[in-house]
């Protein structure tokens, strides 16, 4: 029989911590109590949890000064503090010293026991065990998504609505937030679960090949084509097939894969014949794909047959208070590659991880705790090695289409500032016609009246 996972929990009001204990027993886990965090620092010396829950606000060492202690001596231990006391800078503070997670009273047990799940699934605790016949919760499917933000609950919880359907979905979010990952999870929580997930990124495979890779191709269908090959589609035949990058496809082949959608067949490159196939597309792109089809640029009609419901997936900077548990993670991770007891990172470093910008958004903070991990030679990465590796992260590498629309937005910006907001002017420095510099113009947003200015005699320049 598989052992339960140890909980530490600590408050001075006794009422409360048997309740809390009665929970926590009742969702299978292994509860000790301490009413102080004296006594808490007695038990941890002879004995260490998977998890401590303490309350804030107590006689003696209080719940920081208790987790300053456990944090000095196991590192990476996770602590949740409890209070009834509480306000956003005592939250803020809690996170950027290292706190796991935060709760204040009153909270419901499904609050409770989503931040313990959590916890101990960064600290690789074995799962609850509920008493009796109860059966435990089934979060399977979102088990790869680390969070605690309410931001990403309520996505999360919009995603496991759309899973139960068949519909279409487009996931819009900035480059590194975990895209694939939500889709994957949706893909989890849905009746094809069982059947392939299959992802492609279609920013990265050259238009040439991108027909022959979906829909596969015949033995001597071209040069090089050595054997037959089935394509992605097929691959995903019953299961569901994830395009990433959808807004980098020409036109030429959103017509091709309007196509495949509509009729639910494909034919693969140097065959007559179409094959069946029953997929569940979930697609998604960094691009503001309604100013895409406004240009001209993307297809209206596939717009619309992938776009049946859209989940948008924040970056990191919006949920800064993931940050801590992503931290975590990837520091369980790494100490698992390597075979070594886990880091962490001093007060003053996670300070630093908290209130960065992180453009790079998740895949750039694992970046900076795998390098920071690499080069600390003490088990408390220090907070000058976080600032040398966030100031030496390399310049985030934009695709050729987000550089295209960066150009063309500062072009059109810069040509309005030099004509003072007259399209006809602006449109013949351009080389372009009034129609189609307009479409620009509405393709991002630009107003050419803001840039209008006012004369010496107040009188505005003549308008377009």
């Amino acid at each position: 029989m598989p052992s339960r996972a140890q909980i530490l929990l600590v408050d001075d009001d006794l009422g409360l911590l048997r309740l809390l204990a009665m929970r926590l027993n009742a969702a299978g886990y292994s509860v000790e109590t301490a009413e102080s965090g004296e006594k808490a620092l007695a038990y941890l010396a002879a004995s260490q949890p998977q998890l401590v829950v303490t309350d804030l606000r107590m006689d003696g060492i209080d719940g920081m000064a208790l987790y300053n202690a456990i944090h000095e001596r196991h590192p990476a231990l996770p602590v949740i503090i409890l209070t009834a006391h509480g306000t956003i800078p005592d939250a803020v503070e809690a996170i950027k010293r290292g706190v796991f997670g935060y709760l204040t009273k009153p909270f419901d047990s499904k609050g409770l026991l989503k931040a313990v799940e959590q916890a101990l699934h960064v600290a690789g605790a074995p799962r609850p065990m509920p008493a009796g016949d109860a059966e435990p919760p089934d979060d399977a499917w979102r088990s790869e998504i680390i969070s605690q933000s309410a931001v990403m609950e309520d996505l999360l919880q919009q995603a496991r609505l759309v899973a139960d359907s068949e519909a279409s979905v487009l996931i819009q979010s900035e480059s590194g937030t975990g895209k694939e990952l939500l889709a994957r999870a949706i893909h989890k929580a849905s009746r094809r679960c069982g059947e392939p997930f299959v992802a492609m990124n279609c920013s990265a495979i050259p238009e040439t090949l991108l027909e022959s890779e979906l829909f596969g191709h015949v033995k001597g269908a071209f040069t090089g084509a050595m054997q037959t090959y089935k394509g992605l589609f097929q691959a995903a035949h019953k299961g569901t097939l994830f395009l990433d990058e959808i807004g980098d496809m020409t036109l030429t082949f959103q017509a091709k894969l309007l196509r495949v959608l509509q009729e639910k067949e494909v034919r693969p490159v140097g065959s007559s014949e179409t094959i069946p196939i029953d997929v569940r597309v979930i697609s998604a792109t960094h691009r503001d794909l309604d100013a895409a089809v406004a240009a001209g640029e993307f297809r209206q009609d596939l717009y619309y047959r992938l776009n049946v419901v859209t989940l948008v997936l924040p970056p990191l900077a919006k949920r800064p208070e993931d940050i801590p548990l992503l931290v975590a993670h990837f520091l369980v991770e790494i100490s698992e590659r390597g075979g070594r007891e886990p880091k962490s990172f001093s007060p003053e470093a996670m300070e630093l991880l908290i209130s960065a910008p992180w453009p790079g958004n998740v895949r750039q903070l694992q970046n900076v705790v795998e390098q920071t991990c690499a080069l600390s030679t003490t088990p408390v990465i220090p907070a000058s090695l976080v600032r040398k590796a966030l100031h030496n992260q390399p310049p985030q590498v934009l695709s050729f289409a987000e550089k295209r629309d960066q150009f063309e937005r500062e072009y059109l910006t810069q040509l309005l500032r030099m004509t003072a907001g007259n399209v006809s002017r602006a449109a013949r420095l351009a080389q372009r016609n009034r129609t189609e510099f307009y479409k620009l113009l509405r393709r991002y947003h630009l107003e050419p009246k803001a840039f209008r200015t006012t004369t010496p005699s107040g009188q505005r320049p003549p308008s377009s």
